[in-house]
């Protein structure tokens, strides 16, 4: 499943982590260049380019779709 979502603050990036450790199954965050980040991992979603919206895509739809809810509220 994959939802695009536009992340605007530290805080938002911070949600996505904490929601990713969570998971049972891989999320992953990719960028309007290309470059996928684990969403479990900080350093890898701090070097992703958040000027456009990314994509956040999982195997499994409900983790996808709890993380999307944990970041847009």
């Amino acid at each position: 499943m994959v939802k695009k979502l536009k992340v605007s603050s530290f805080k938002q990036v911070k949600d996505i982590v904490n929601a990713a450790a969570k998971c049972e199954y891989d999320v992953n965050v990719q960028d309007l260049k290309g470059v996928i980040a684990d969403a479990k991992s900080i350093l890898g979603l701090m070097n992703l380019d958040y000027k456009h919206p990314v994509k956040l895509m999982g195997e499994n739809a409900d983790e996808v779709e709890r993380i999307y809810n944990a970041v847009v509220q």
